[in-house]
Formats: structure tokens, C-alpha cells, sequence
């Protein structure tokens, strides 16, 4: 499959997260709950999302993964227990969009990753999953997520 690449200028983007850890069997259910909470709190603050929710992985290990499940908002917003306000900073970032089921990404994964080495730029580790649709309305094979990798 061909998953068209590109290096764009990315504004900085606030959000509201829970970072944590969990292996990537329980992923699923920790992201449920997670922007449920998320979307709960937004809400009792009269807010809405501004963007797409995602997830940024700090690690790989598939056991235990460090990962950031988070909500794009208008500004950054105070948190309350372990959900809290930040913002994915400004600057250039490689990334292209997957179509297809969440379990079946590592080709587009792998596919940047060779573009990002043939552009000669470096990744500062974190990789963002953007959930363009929502999978209860989409089918798992048109569902597309964008893949960002801020750069250095």
C-alpha cells in the first residue's frame, strides 16, 4: 500500500490527556475510558473538543507503553485529578494518513519512518496517532488516522 508522506509546519495544539502506561492488549478499553473522562470533564466545563482526539506514544514496548490519550481543545484548559491541560508544541512534522483498521497501521508506520530517513530530518520520539473518524460511525476499513512524527 502507498501512503502519501509529507513535512508540514504544524501550529502548537492544546488539548486535555491522561498519560499512563498499559500494555497494548488493554489499549482499546484505557482509551475508552480515558476520553470518556476527557469528554466528561469538557463538558462540565462547557467546552467542546476543537479537534481530533488522539494518542501519542513515548515508547514502543508493547507491554508496557507510555502513552498520552488526549483531546484537542481551543486553549489550554486547568485539569483536575490525572487529567490535565498542555499543548503538542508548534514545528515541523512528518506525517501521512492511514485508511484501515487501528490493529493493521505498521505498514504506513514503516513507510514514514523511510520517508523521514530519506528526507535526512530527525524525530524527536514521539509518535501521534490523529483519529480522523469516529470508529462508531466508520468502518474499521475506512476509519483513516493520521500519523505525526514532530521532528527535531
Amino acid at each position: 500500500m502507498n501512503f502519501p508522506c509529507a513535512i508540514k509546519e504544524q501550529e502548537s495544539q492544546p488539548f486535555l490527556a491522561i498519560r499512563l502506561r498499559t500494555s497494548i492488549s488493554d489499549l482499546p478499553v484505557k482509551l475508552r475510558e480515558s476520553y470518556g473522562a476527557i469528554m466528561g470533564y469538557l463538558g462540565g466545563l462547557g467546552k467542546h473538543p476543537a479537534g481530533m482526539p488522539f494518542t501519542g506514544y513515548y515508547n514502543q514496548d508493547m507491554e508496557n507503553l507510555d502513552v498520552e490519550i488526549g483531546i484537542l481543545t481551543t486553549e489550554i484548559l486547568a485539569g483536575t485529578g490525572n487529567i490535565y491541560g498542555a499543548e503538542i508544541p508548534a514545528g515541523k512534522v512528518a506525517q501521512c494518513t492511514y485508511t484501515g483498521p487501528y490493529n493493521q497501521m505498521e505498514p504506513a508506520y514503516q513507510q514514514l519512518a523511510e520517508f523521514v530517513a530519506e528526507q535526512g530530518v530527525e524525530v524527536t520520539g514521539v509518535a501521534y496517532e490523529m483519529y480522523i473518524d469516529d470508529p462508531g460511525d466508520i468502518p474499521a476499513s475506512e476509519r483513516r488516522t493520521l500519523i505525526v512524527f514532530p521532528l527535531k
